[in-house]
């Protein structure tokens, strides 16, 4: 294949054979609306699902636009968690390393969990690409060791999530020691109303770009519903585990503890299980990240963190073992497998409180089977809004049959035991035609 459909934005030959390389031949939606308007510097918000190539709808232009010549910082990247920053990090170096001889371009990571001393140091030569947290980033700004004024650039990952982090304030005090003239890159999944203040202060006329998602989740993800029917629900997860048997398979909980709990209850069985949440020290995250890469898990007990946070490549089963609260999350939950046109299973295990949250996810156009392990295997069960469809027919058929008998002007005794009757009446008569 020598020809890719990314010629025409006229790329450096560096960028085209690192494109070759990790095998793209198209742009995807978000990379043709975007990267038009990034190589001509404009600013732009980008709201798009997760795994619709949004990295490299800014990764590609912004590598473009470096100056080798010059050693000096020209474009940041933020992003909220020190996972999603070290893998925006390393989408830039499979570029990078296309570049040719004497025509390098540096990108450094600077996440918190590392030695700060150490990176100060090695900063006495700047690096021309910043990737990082916001804290650390800021950080190292106030100590007077990186330099941002000279960076035309700024890209911030994830908006939304830094805005419920905390970090938004981070991100303002390094946007705030950048040139006036700032080319700035928003990307959000959501754009809550909190955002705005922020996007108005430094963007002015943003293009804004928002690819509607074709489905709401993937194409190829089967989502399964599980009723826990007062089951112990860790060993309903140890039992769908086992019939899966999956390549890769993340579990997710709403909490930390919850994590934990059904982690050890896992490991108990005998499963061998690896955990991703907060409570984690920046050594142990590292280390689970890279057990995890290396496949010495079948099995990730996760909070939501890792569902905007991670990218681990080959799930290919997600676990619900309970729904989250914010239903946008089910969607990045289950966007963690059938990626690059795999398939997947999302199963959701739930109970009757969480009707309202299921009733809100089918009309989102989430298409539920309704299923039950019984011995070890997969069940079919009647569909769960059976009996409320049933029962809304019975409803339609009774108010029919009320509008059929007129009530008289005039009411005499024995009335409402007369229209009772003549009600049955007509409602039987509904019954037998829909039977023939």
């Amino acid at each position: 294949m020598n020809e890719t459909k990314f010629d025409k934005f006229n790329f450096k030959p560096f960028i085209i054979n690192a494109v070759k390389q990790m095998g793209f031949y198209e742009p995807t939606e978000i990379q043709e609306r975007l990267m038009p308007a990034v190589l001509k510097g404009e600013s732009a918000i980008g709201q798009s699902q997760t795994g619709t190539g949004k990295t490299h709808s800014y990764v590609l232009p912004m590598l473009q636009k470096v100056n080798v010549s010059k050693q000096e910082v020209q474009a940041i990247i933020t992003a909220p968690t020190r996972e999603l920053a070290t893998q925006i990090h390393q989408e830039v170096l499979k570029v990078t390393e296309h570049c040719a001889e004497g025509e390098e371009i540096t990108a450094r990571l600077y996440i918190g969990g590392t030695d700060k001393q150490r990176t100060i140091e090695k900063l006495k030569t700047q690096p021309q690409i910043v990737v990082g947290t916001p804290g650390r980033i800021n950080d190292l700004i106030k100590e007077q060791a990186l330099f941002v004024h000279t960076a035309p650039m700024l890209i911030v990952d994830e908006a939304d999530l830094m805005l419920d982090m905390g970090f938004l304030e981070d991100v303002d005090q390094i946007a705030s020691r950048m040139p006036e003239k700032l080319q700035m890159l928003v990307f959000s999944a959501t754009i809550p109303e909190k955002l705005k203040p922020f996007l108005k202060k430094y963007m002015e006329n943003p293009k804004y770009i928002q690819i509607e998602p074709k489905q709401v989740t993937a194409a190829k993800i089967e989502h399964r519903l599980l009723p826990s029917r007062h089951r112990n629900k860790v060993n309903l997860v140890h039992d769908a585990l086992i019939q899966f048997n999956p390549y890769l398979a993340i579990v997710f909980t709403n909490t930390k503890k919850k994590a934990d709990e059904v982690a050890d209850g896992l490991m108990s069985k005998g499963l061998k299980v690896g955990r991703i949440h907060g409570d984690l020290n920046p050594r142990e995250r590292k280390k689970m990240m890279k057990q995890i890469m290396d496949l010495e898990y079948q099995y990730i007990i996760a909070t939501d963190l890792a569902a905007r946070g991670i990218d681990i490549q080959g799930i290919s089963h997600v676990i619900n073992y309970e729904l989250p609260t914010d239903l946008d999350f089910y969607i990045h939950r289950v966007g963690r497998t059938a990626r690059a046109g795999h398939s997947g299973i999302a199963l959701t295990i739930y109970t009757p409180s969480d009707e309202d949250a299921l009733n809100r996810l089918d009309k989102m156009g989430v298409e539920f089977s309704h299923v039950d392990l019984n011995k070890g295997e997969w069940v079919e069960l009647d569909d769960r809004n059976k009996r409320k469809n049933r029962q809304r027919q019975t409803d339609d058929t009774d108010k029919k049959a009320q509008s059929l008998v007129k009530k008289p002007k005039k009411v005499k005794p024995g009335y409402k035991r007369k229209m009772k009757w003549e009600m049955d009446k007509i409602k039987k008569r509904e019954r037998r035609i829909k039977r023939k």
